[in-house]
């Protein structure tokens, strides 16, 4: 049983940045690969960007390269994800993910077992 929380969501302006961050309930990142998604309205869940057990391997999606990154801080159960010079097309739902099949930066939501509720991100002028 693993508990996901995300924050750091909020309204931003185009250009601007925003760190959203993932608590987990018990210490997973040993074991666990991590990783962000989103989901716009009328849209399918999508990987934004995914790190290994280990922190030392990171996958991003296309649309978010260079400026997205995703991290782990050491020795906690804490997933961080800075988000830089946002457009109107990042505008969506986040979500933290945890698997338990792979220790992996896996890309594909079929990795994927353990989810968190979700943060409202608004990227307008």
């Amino acid at each position: 049983q693993v508990r996901l929380v995300e924050s750091g969501g909020g309204s931003v302006q185009p250009g601007g940045s925003l760190r959203l961050s993932c608590a987990a309930s018990e210490r997973i990142f040993d074991a666990y690969a991590m990783g962000w998604f989103r989901q716009a309205p009328g849209k399918e869940r999508e990987i934004v960007a995914a790190i290994s057990w280990s922190g030392d391997s990171t996958n991003y999606a296309d649309s978010v390269k260079g400026r997205f990154a995703i991290s782990r801080l050491s020795g906690t159960s804490t997933l961080y994800m800075q988000r830089n010079n946002l457009k109107a097309a990042d505008t969506s739902v986040y979500y933290c993910a945890a698997s338990e099949f792979t220790r992996l930066a896996a890309t594909l939501k079929g990795y994927y077992t353990d989810w968190g509720q979700g943060t409202h991100v608004t990227v307008a002028s």
